[in-house]
């Protein structure tokens, strides 16, 4: 079965989200048969690359709300993300463009590191005082590396923009076509959707329900066509 996850690093609530979907996860009895994808989502598409700015002024800016009223959001976010084992820094972190992080998970995909790096680059931009956006692309080759990928590959996809661009776009329009305008979002095997950071009940209950409505194969035929199989192959007989 496979599980693809729709979200951004910039998204606190795809970061609690996963700790809540590993947790049920970890408890599946067919866990080691269920393949889990990282798909790209952009929150602040429009954003220029180096237009960084305090979390806190992008939340009053964008939710026409008070900086006492962000604060407290993020500090309701901060517990919840404390209730899954996660650290969470309320205070002085800062937001930016997402889109080279999305354009290194798939470049991690291609080398069996995607989930690793996800992990890091969400645990950098909420849990750790260096800025994942300020910094430059050497902060993100440092957090590559440290997810397993060599250094040397991360910057030369970085200091091309084409790289995996159209990957990170087909993942966009995708999540459009499936009626996801929020993250994170959870699609089983293409038959069942979860939207939210849902208590790790939820996704229990949906792997549960995803797993026993799989379709066994209908065969269009009888069988009855030459085939090969582990005793040889058919030879007709005239």
């Amino acid at each position: 079965m496979r599980v693809e996850i729709w979200s951004d690093i910039a998204c606190p609530w795809c970061y609690v989200g996963k700790a809540r979907f590993e947790k049920a996860l970890e408890a599946f009895p067919h866990r080691d048969q269920v393949e889990v994808v990282h798909r790209s989502f952009e929150l602040d598409p429009g954003r220029a690359k180096g237009d960084v700015q305090p979390v806190l002024a992008m939340l009053t800016k964008k939710y026409g709300m008070s900086e006492a009223q962000a604060q407290s959001g993020e500090d309701n976010l901060g517990a919840q993300a404390a209730a899954e084992g996660l650290d969470y820094r309320t205070r002085d972190r800062d937001h930016g463009n997402t889109f080279d992080m999305h354009r290194l998970l798939h470049f991690a995909k291609e080398h069996g590191r995607q989930d690793e790096l996800i992990q890091i680059l969400y645990r950098a931009n909420f849990a750790e005082e260096r800025s994942v956006f300020a910094e430059g692309d050497e902060r993100l080759v440092e957090l590559a590396a440290e997810a397993g990928l060599d250094a040397g590959a991360a910057r030369e996809v970085l200091a091309d923009p084409a790289r995996y661009a159209d990957e990170v776009r087909a993942d966009e329009r995708e999540a459009a076509e499936l009626g996801a305008n929020g993250v994170p979002f959870f699609v089983l095997d293409r038959a069942y959707g979860v939207s939210g950071a849902q208590p790790a009940e939820v996704f229990t209950q949906a792997l549960t329900q995803a797993w026993g409505d799989r379709s066994p194969l209908k065969l269009i035929d009888d069988g009855g066509a030459e085939a090969c199989g582990p005793d040889g192959c058919a030879v007709p007989q005239h």
